[in-house]
């Protein structure tokens, strides 16, 4: 018997081993079939297909400006204040990282005036870095040197912001930008309500629709994990539903405020309450009835493919996955340190759930 035993523990082996392999190669063919692609080709600088702004984002990285100016220009013309911002965003957490092409805008006008617009990505660049130098968005993983370079460079934020803001003065975008500095400073209330008040005087609803982009971010000063609470951060994007046209967003608000506070216990009992399931549709409604191009579309599809998929309706989850497949710079797969690992492996317990249930339906 003691002879035999490590030939069937070497065989359960192989069996184990070949079981995987298949498996593996069931998931790359489903995910051939979807035409889904692999973990490895997910990018991880933006939330959706933006054409515009990976050409800018592909010129700034071979030390060209350029492009960057052309797109957030062109934003600026159209009063396209949701676009700007994001635009601001991305191009400033490039900066952050590698700003030859920035240094170069900011020196390239002849009478040496400020650019409102390369003042905007310095902005975005400053706080982008500071956030960087943190390391971490908990304060448990950041160590002290790390806080005090965040914090000495928070000031030099919230001047470049003054800046771009004063070279715009009806740009919402600098405010937008500024909340990412009210999170680590600590803005008060009252603070942080003035610091609204600019960005939404700038956005009179209803003559223009609420910026998802703004929103999204000040439901974070409001979270228990910054400045407020479930409950404020609750209030906050009930507020913003409340009389905001079907196809603006902002019924994926509460989806936000829910998995800021609950999802890290939650169980699946959790998911499936009906007043879960009720924010889901009406979050789904809203993404159907956004304009196609909308530049904050993807982010909420993100959304849904998370909450879709834990909620075990995988074949809607799976329709989500399809529409904002390689990119992973969004809610919930950013809140970890590798997101596209998180997103391939939960798009691949929706593969696995849409395929368990294909086989039900068949008997098999």
């Amino acid at each position: 018997m003691a002879r035999v035993l490590p030939f069937v523990l070497f065989a359960f082996g192989i069996w184990f081993w070949l079981k995987a392999r298949r498996s593996v190669a069931s998931l790359v063919g489903a995910e051939a079939e979807l035409g889904l692609l692999p973990r490895d080709r997910q990018g991880t600088e933006l939330a959706g297909a933006d054409a515009v702004l990976e050409r800018a984002l592909v010129e700034a990285r071979g030390g060209r400006w350029e492009a960057a100016a052309e797109s957030l220009g062109a934003t600026a013309k159209e009063r396209d204040w949701e676009r700007r911002a994001l635009y601001a965003r991305v191009l400033g957490e490039a900066a952050a990282r590698q700003d030859s092409w920035l240094r170069a805008w900011r020196a390239s006008r002849p009478d040496g005036s400020p650019d409102a617009d390369a003042e905007l990505v310095q902005a975005s660049a400053t706080v982008s870095r500071a956030w960087l130098l943190r390391g971490s968005p908990y304060a448990e993983h950041t160590t002290p040197e790390q806080a005090d370079a965040f914090h000495e460079l928070l000031p030099e934020a919230r001047a470049d912001t003054a800046r771009a803001a004063e070279l715009g003065p009806d740009d919402p975008s600098p405010y937008i930008v500024e909340i990412r500095t009210a999170l680590g400073v600590g803005y008060g209330p009252d603070q942080m309500r003035e610091l609204w008040a600019e960005i939404t005087a700038r956005t009179p609803h209803p003559t223009s629709a609420p910026l998802y982009g703004a929103h999204e971010a000040a439901i974070q000063y409001w979270s228990a994990r910054w400045h407020g609470s479930a409950e404020l951060a609750r209030e906050f994007a009930a507020q913003a539903t409340a009389d905001a046209p079907v196809g603006t967003l902002m019924r994926g608000l509460p989806l936000i405020a829910w998995f800021d506070h609950h999802d890290a216990a939650a169980t699946s009992r959790d998911y499936a309450d009906p007043r879960l399931t009720a924010l889901v549709d009406a979050a789904l409604a809203d993404v159907a009835a956004a304009p196609a191009d909308h530049p904050r579309l993807p982010e909420v599809r993100h959304l849904l493919a998370y909450f879709l998929t834990r909620q075990g309706r995988y074949e809607e989850a799976l329709e989500q996955f399809r529409l904002v497949d390689s990119h992973v710079n969004a809610l919930p797969w950013r809140t970890r340190r590798d997101p596209a690992d998180f997103f391939t492996s939960t798009r691949t317990k929706a593969i696995r759930g849409s395929e368990a249930r294909a086989r039900i339906r068949k008997g098999v």
